[in-house]
């Protein structure tokens, strides 16, 4: 079975009244049309997630949070702390076919500067829109499990670390 590592961030920053995180909407065909919708296109469900990536040769966890933060939202941000592992099992959809077993780190990173949503032309291959989303509502609309569980873990830190 093959390993990836990956890691990724959840940046907050101060909003009346509470706290606000970046997600992304991830790139995906807008409409597809199959066989079984009669060959007409059909409207695909939005889907939320958390900035992540591959982490490269050489570099830490973190560092991979940050930069994948900084290149799928245009976001700067700081390390606060580490959030936890997603672990899970999944088989590649392209080429090999082969199954994966994936580590992710989450990281809280507080917001520095930058525009959301100010990325690169070619990472809208992989990033359709970054928008700021208040974090109680993230916490409902990530579309992922596990990431739903690190933006709760990141809710309950911010509750208890009111210097932040």
């Amino acid at each position: 079975m093959v390993r990836e590592i990956s890691a990724g961030g959840i940046v907050f920053r101060g909003a009346d009244p509470g706290w606000q995180i970046a997600v992304i909407e991830p790139q995906s065909e807008l409409a597809r049309a199959t066989p079984l919708t009669g060959g007409k296109k059909v409207a695909q469900k939005v889907v939320f997630a958390l900035p992540k990536g591959l982490v490269d040769a050489g570099e830490k966890p973190d560092q991979t949070a940050v930069r994948e933060v900084w290149e799928e939202t245009g976001l700067r941000a700081t390390l606060v702390v580490k959030l936890g592992d997603i672990r899970y099992v999944y088989t590649r959809t392209w080429g090999d076919q082969q199954l994966v077993f994936k580590i992710v780190s989450f990281y809280l990173l507080r917001y520095v500067s930058g525009r959301i949503d100010d990325i690169a032309t070619e990472m809208r291959i992989e990033v359709k829109r970054a928008l700021w989303m208040p974090l109680e509502e993230a916490v409902r609309k990530l579309a992922y499990r596990g990431e739903k569980d690190m933006a709760k873990r990141a809710e309950d830190y911010l509750k208890t670390h009111r210097e932040l």
